[in-house]
C-alpha cells in the first residue's frame, strides 16, 4: 500500500467540505493506494504528466488532484470545490506550484 502525501492545505481543504466528500474521497485514495482507478477522474495534463483529477459529486462538485510520480507515494496536489464548469486559473496553478515543488 503506497502512502498518501498532502501538499500544502490539500488536508485541511477536504476537512472542511461535507461528511459524505470526506467519506467518499478517503475510498477513492484507498482504491488508488492498492493500484486500483478511482470511480470517476480524468488526466489534467495542463497542470502536468500523470497528474488525475478525482472528480465527487454530492450537492456540488468537488476535485482532488493527485499524482504517482514515485512508487512509494501519492502525492495530494489541490482538494477544492468546484464552483464552474471550467476548473479555475488560480486552482490550477496552485495544483502546478505544489507539483513543482515535490519533483
Amino acid at each position: 500500500m503506497r502512502e498518501i502525501r498532502w501538499q500544502g492545505t490539500s488536508f485541511e481543504d477536504l476537512k472542511v467540505m461535507p461528511k459524505a466528500v470526506q467519506r467518499n474521497a478517503g475510498y477513492q485514495l484507498h482504491l488508488i493506494q492498492f493500484g486500483l482507478e478511482p470511480s470517476d477522474w480524468k488526466p489534467m495534463k495542463a497542470i502536468g504528466t500523470g497528474v488525475r483529477e478525482i472528480r465527487i459529486h454530492h450537492n456540488g462538485q468537488y476535485r482532488i488532484i493527485y499524482v504517482s510520480i514515485k512508487k512509494e507515494a501519492i502525492y495530494i496536489l489541490h482538494s477544492f470545490q468546484k464552483k464552474t464548469q471550467k476548473t479555475s486559473k488560480k486552482d490550477l496553478n496552485l495544483a502546478k506550484a505544489r507539483l513543482k515543488e515535490i519533483k
